[in-house]
């Protein structure tokens, strides 16, 4: 059950959020083994010349970026699988974002089960009661 906020650099581009969201939505269940039916996706647009890296704007610099912040339930996915995720997502934006800055980052937030849920629900709850 991951929420997967993205901020993308640009204008918004339909087709590529598409794209991303596919993507995104695969590898959160190939790789942390999320179930499908309750990853959530929201995506944010934020301007070149609004995002600025090492003093410079995306516009100036003539490159995308991306930040990625998955929260997920902490103890249930691995470092390595961690690892092998933030690569794996990196990668991918890389093939979908044009002129991808390095300096893009993914954040997975290991939320405690007791403080994090949906449909009114802890995870906690979920896990005793499942």
């Amino acid at each position: 059950m991951p929420h997967i906020a993205i901020q993308l650099s640009g204008p918004r581009h339909a087709e590529r959020q598409q794209q991303i969201s596919q993507a995104i939505a695969q590898l959160t269940q190939d790789i942390l083994g999320k179930r499908p039916e309750v990853i959530a996706i929201a995506f944010t647009q934020v301007a070149a010349q609004d995002w600025w890296i090492a003093g410079q704007t995306l516009e100036e610099l003539g490159q995308s970026a991306f930040q990625l912040d998955i929260s997920i339930t902490d103890e249930t996915n691995t470092k390595a699988e961690k690892a092998r995720y933030l690569q794996a997502v990196y990668d991918t934006m890389a093939g979908l974002m044009p002129k991808l800055h390095p300096v893009s980052y993914v954040h997975l937030i290991d939320a405690r089960a007791a403080a994090y849920g949906y449909g009114g629900k802890t995870q906690e709850y979920r896990y005793h009661h499942g």
